[in-house]
C-alpha cells in the first residue's frame, strides 16, 4: 500500500468512525470545528470538494463524490456512487441520492441474484436547493437554480430555474 492509499484509508476511517457522529454543524460552541473537520477528511478520500463546503452529521457519502464551493450535504444524507454538486448547492436533512439500481429484467430468477444496474451519474448543476427528504434516481440531471420542494422524488431532469415537488417530481413553477 502506498502513502496515498494509507492517507486515502485513514481519512475514511476518521470520517466514518469519528467526523460523521459528531454534533451538527451550527451547534453552538463545537459547530464550526465539526464542520472544518468533516470538510478537511473529506478532502482526503473523494475526488473532489471545494472550499467552504459543509457536511453536516451523519452524512454519508461515495469517494466517487464531487462537491463544489459552499455546498453542503444535508444532515442524515445518503449520496451514493458517482454525484456530482455544483457550487452554492444547499441540501435539507435525509435526502437520498441513488446511482445505481438493482437489475429486474429477467422473471426466471430472483431479482436478489440478478445484481445491479450500471451505474449513472447524478449532475447538481450550480444554486440548487433541495429540500429535505428528497429522493433523487440514477441519471439525473437538475439544472442551475432549481428548487427541489420537500419529499419530492426525482426520477428525470430538471430544467434550470425550475420548481419541482411531487412523486413523481413534476414543475409547478418557473422562477424565470
Amino acid at each position: 500500500m502506498n502513502m496515498a492509499s494509507l492517507k486515502k484509508c485513514i481519512c475514511i476511517a476518521l470520517y466514518v468512525v469519528v467526523a460523521k457522529n459528531l454534533p451538527k454543524s451550527n451547534a453552538r460552541i463545537v459547530g464550526k470545528i465539526c464542520r472544518w473537520l468533516r470538510s478537511c477528511l473529506a478532502k482526503g478520500f473523494v475526488t473532489y470538494c471545494g472550499h467552504n463546503v459543509n457536511l453536516q452529521k451523519n452524512a454519508v457519502f461515495s469517494t466517487k463524490l464531487e462537491i463544489g464551493d459552499n455546498s453542503s450535504i444535508g444532515i442524515d444524507c445518503i449520496v451514493q456512487g458517482k454525484v456530482k454538486i455544483g457550487t452554492n448547492v444547499m441540501m435539507g436533512p435525509q435526502v437520498l441520492i441513488y446511482t445505481q439500481n438493482h437489475s429486474h429484467e429477467r422473471t426466471d430468477i430472483p431479482m436478489i441474484q440478478q445484481g445491479y444496474e450500471e451505474e449513472k451519474m447524478v449532475c447538481i448543476e450550480d444554486d440548487v436547493w433541495i429540500g429535505s427528504r428528497v429522493t433523487i434516481l440514477p441519471g439525473v440531471t437538475i439544472g442551475k437554480g432549481s428548487i427541489i420542494g420537500t419529499s419530492a422524488v426525482v426520477t428525470k431532469d430538471v430544467p434550470e430555474y425550475s420548481i419541482v415537488a411531487g412523486n413523481p417530481a413534476k414543475v409547478v413553477k418557473s422562477r424565470v
